[in-house]
């Protein structure tokens, strides 16, 4: 049974009331609710949380799913302070054990002392912004993907901690041009292609290797 950490990072701020990524998140969780080869924990870091039992999170979950919006090109405030509590409390703990350096040899092997190893990451981000203004030439990101340009950092976090990513899902015009039931469409479609159909075709790959 693999083990599913979904984590909601939406936020009431200004003119958004995190309903979006509520509806992903609640999308995300059915998903694996309903299916018997999963088991999944989710947490809304808006609400109280104890960063010890967070930390454990991390540790007990094969895959950590991320839902945040992008907030003027990052994640927003409650993600990100949520993000600095539990990785400070997983010091040790779970989620890092150092920096990877040694006093040996300081200028090299950064960012390999994380504990994750072996456990995997997705992430979706939802934006204002239209995917035509990350791909056109002339547009504002300067054909940029999200995840080369505005969650590099995001990224490079998470591998700290050893974990390696699996493909991301970004929502785009969601505040002009919203269609949520064609987004849930597709996002029910990478979740299935990302869990299942990989899961179907390495089985059968490993009956293959045995015949």
């Amino acid at each position: 049974m693999k083990k599913i950490f979904v984590i909601n990072g939406g936020q009431q701020f200004g003119h958004s009331g995190g309903r979006y990524n509520q509806t992903i998140t609640d999308t995300t969780v059915e998903f694996f609710e309903n299916n018997p080869d999963f088991e999944v924990r989710y947490i809304n870091v808006n609400e109280a949380y104890d960063p010890a039992q967070q930390v454990e999170n991390y540790v007990w979950a094969d895959v950590v799913i991320y839902h945040t919006p992008i907030f003027w090109f990052q994640v927003p405030n409650g993600l990100k302070k949520y993000i600095d509590v539990v990785f400070d409390e997983g010091y040790g703990k779970g989620i890092y054990r150092s920096d990877g350096r040694s006093s040996a040899n300081p200028a090299i092997n950064y960012g390999t002392g994380g504990s994750l190893h072996g456990k995997q990451y997705m992430v979706t981000t939802s934006w204002n912004a239209p995917k035509e203004a990350f791909t056109l030439p002339g547009e504002f990101f300067n054909e940029t993907s999200v995840d080369d340009g505005i969650l590099f950092g995001f990224h490079r976090m998470n591998a700290f901690t050893g974990m390696t990513p699996l493909q991301s899902m970004h929502f785009h015009d969601v505040e002009k041009n919203a269609d949520i039931q064609r987004d849930l469409a597709e996002y029910k479609n990478h979740l299935t292609k990302t869990f299942i159909n990989n899961k179907t075709a390495k089985h059968e790959h490993l009956l293959n290797c045995d015949n």
